[in-house]
């Protein structure tokens, strides 16, 4: 027998929307720039901000475990094909090795990438078995894991998303150029796609001269401290063991990091604000982690300034120590601690972080 609510007391707390799984690449190019796409101002999603390619995981992409597993948030097969598929969706770049010569990336003509992206974007024909039908398979084991972003539970529009690293090969003497440049989509999700290196996407940033979100914005910032595009001795160009350098210092403060990136889950947070500034700390793993072992980054904190139409301002990322209050003892900080958990627990929304998270397009 359902009880009836009784006069006077609170609504009860309706469940938090599901956490749609996703997946992005941070594509590496030989120079070691990153790609980024700037997406149409109807989406759903991000709206004319630049993003990374990828999107949902599709059923052809592999099982998933389901939505009460914890195990959903965890780097899997169907998360890596969703990443490759979604890659050559947007981009039109094929991260697929040739079954011939498995050190090699798969070699198609323009017309044939051009009428295979079509075909598998229309859902006419299935990715994977479009690439073997080419001689080649998805190239998912060169994919590391580089953070999980779960959206907040007071979000309305929530995904998982796994962010990955891939390198595109360096180029060497006799060697096939294997860089295929990346084109937009033809406008149905994308409207521009380049290879820049990532400390000039974030100053592009920072001049409020392209939209990026938190998520973006924070890879971006670490892999700009080791993917350098300046030469020490002021060349015009990097040589390649430099370039290979650079690459394995990133790929050792990857892994070795503790947790390694791969593991960790990020969750942002409203820390405190100043001004029209909100922080977000990044510390927590997300509502449906609660209570694992996964933790997100509990060092670094991240700034940013909502302008409505406008997009984002303000980013930068700094250290959690510079801005949590001074001479707490363990006492007072686990109270000040449980009391921002009541107030993210509130119920009340935060439009600031509506917008970091969801990119609607009326804020955009």
């Amino acid at each position: 027998m359902t009880q009836s609510r009784k006069e006077g007391s609170p609504e009860p707390l309706k469940p938090p929307p599901k956490a749609s799984p996703s997946a992005s690449i941070l594509l590496i190019s030989p120079s070691n720039e990153i790609l980024l796409l700037r997406r149409v101002k109807k989406s759903s999603s991000f709206a004319s901000a630049h993003v990374f390619p990828g999107g949902h995981i599709d059923p052809e992409d592999g099982p998933l475990p389901p939505q009460d597993d914890v195990r959903l948030h965890e780097d899997n097969t169907a998360y890596r094909m969703g990443a490759v598929r979604e890659c050559f969706e947007e981009s039109g770049i094929l991260l697929a090795k040739s079954r011939e010569n498995q050190s090699m990336l798969l070699q198609l003509t323009e017309e044939e990438r051009h009428q295979g992206r079509h075909a598998v974007h229309k859902k006419k024909l299935r990715f994977e078995d479009w690439v073997h039908s080419h001689g080649g398979f998805s190239d998912i084991e060169s994919l590391h894991p580089f953070t999980r972003w779960l959206t907040p539970a007071n979000i309305s529009k929530r995904f998982s998303t796994q962010m990955y690293l891939y390198f595109l090969p360096l180029a060497h003497p006799g060697l096939p150029h294997m860089l295929h440049i990346p084109t937009s989509d033809g406008g149905t999700e994308h409207t521009e796609a380049e290879f820049l290196p990532a400390v000039e996407w974030l100053s592009k940033a920072q001049a409020d001269n392209i939209i990026l979100f938190p998520p973006q914005f924070f890879l971006l910032s670490l892999v700009a401290d080791f993917l350098n595009p300046h030469t020490p001795d002021g060349a015009e160009t990097l040589s390649t063991d430099v370039l290979q350098s650079q690459r394995d210092a990133l790929l050792e403060f990857v892994k070795t990091s503790d947790p390694p990136w791969g593991e960790i889950c990020i969750s942002p947070s409203p820390l405190k604000r100043e001004g029209k500034e909100l922080i977000m700390g990044l510390d927590e793993p997300g509502l449906e982690l609660e209570g694992t072992s996964r933790r997100g980054d509990a060092e670094r904190v991240i700034w940013v300034q909502f302008k409505g139409k406008e997009g984002t301002s303000g980013l930068k990322v700094g250290w959690r120590r510079d801005v949590e209050p001074e001479g707490l003892n363990d006492e007072e900080n686990k109270e000040y601690q449980e009391t921002r958990r009541k107030e993210r627990e509130s119920g009340d929304r935060d439009e600031d972080l509506e917008r970091a998270l969801r990119g609607r397009k009326e804020n955009l």
